[in-house]
């Protein structure tokens, strides 16, 4: 399986703009860091960045700005070692100089001479869509250096967020002997009307999740293989299932699965004992947003979760970024 999409750029300019797509992992969570395949898909959501050349100083300036327009977080590096100047923040300062040095480590001949580089967010901070990937992807294709090298090194994890930003559609992931490998699918139920998105307001670290994961692997590894196996056979039902219903069992299955081997409560069970329809966590488990279902109509749905206090509710073709229906399942992805 070739990778489809183009992540490693031969040149760099003074003078460009970049976007990334956020993301959202729709089945596989945690699993995927051990080969499950996944379903994940881009969002229209993402982040902008702009890089042009500072005529008032030979320093690298850095500006990020929030959904609202807000500037976040501005500092100024040393262009060639990145020792800090001026911060807002020390810990996000900090990771972003150890970005820097890698990406200089790869491609000895960029500059970071007289350079500002500003980041624009198109959604909150807050909502786990991936803020730390976007920026990982847009600085690799602004820098010429492999996108998955650089998140691998910065922030470890499975890549799929990687992959979600430079595609256009859904896609099936797999990190199989430790490398990135994906295709694009089709993934546009005939119940897409019926898919809705909700965010819990706990925001989740994904690497605070994936450390949980790691913690908690117990189990025997030809169990784990069976239970691998299982998740990816669900993931292929994801883009198979044509009926509400058996959607909503597909659903149910899954959170068993990795509610089990996690030892976490589902989140269905924690908020949501009373609703009518599917409820599915997306990432890490107990934040951020999650995938419901509703044979009801959209004002009751939305009704019903914000009487509980969530009032960030999406449908789900107001997120997901448009498919292509020329795309089949190819399930030789997994072996």
């Amino acid at each position: 399986m070739q990778q489809p999409f183009n992540f490693i750029l031969k040149t760099f300019s003074d003078n460009s703009t970049h976007h990334a797509h956020g993301k959202l992992l729709l089945t596989a969570e945690y699993f995927v860091l051990d080969g499950a395949v996944a379903l994940a898909t881009p969002v229209k959501y993402g982040q902008s960045l702009i890089v042009s050349k500072n005529t008032k100083s030979k320093n690298l300036c850095w500006q990020s700005y929030d959904a609202q327009g807000g500037c976040w977080f501005e500092a100024a590096f040393h262009p060639e070692n990145f020792n800090l100047l001026t911060y807002s923040d020390g810990a996000v300062a900090a990771r972003l100089k150890s970005i820097f040095l890698f990406i200089k480590k790869q491609n000895p001949q960029i500059s970071f001479h007289n350079l500002n580089i500003k980041t624009q967010l198109e959604f909150s901070r807050d909502w786990g869509l991936g803020t730390s990937s976007t920026l990982i992807y847009l600085l690799a294709k602004w820098a010429g250096v492999d996108a998955f090298e650089l998140q691998f090194n910065i922030f470890g994890g499975s890549g799929y967020d990687i992959a979600c930003a430079g595609a256009d559609s859904p896609i099936l992931y797999q990190k199989k002997s430790e490398k990135p490998v994906f295709e694009k699918c089709n993934f546009d139920p005939p119940f897409a009307d019926n898919l809705y998105f909700i965010y819990l307001g706990k925001k989740q670290n994904s690497r605070d999740g994936i450390a949980f994961y790691e913690k908690n692997k117990n189990i025997e590894s030809a169990k784990k293989r069976d239970l691998i196996k299982d998740i990816s056979a669900l993931t292929y039902l994801f883009l198979k299932t044509k009926k509400l219903s058996d959607f909503e069992k597909t659903i149910i299955e899954h959170e068993n699965i990795v509610a089990s081997y996690i030892g976490l409560e589902k989140v269905k069970d924690i908020f949501f004992r009373d609703y009518w329809g599917g409820v599915k966590s997306l990432g890490a488990w107990g934040g951020d947003f999650v995938l419901a279902t509703s044979g009801r109509p959209e004002k009751e749905t939305r009704k019903y979760f914000n009487e509980k206090g969530f009032r960030v509710f999406l449908k789900y073709k107001d997120m997901v970024l448009g498919e292509d229906q020329s795309f089949i399942i190819n399930e030789n992805l997994v072996r």
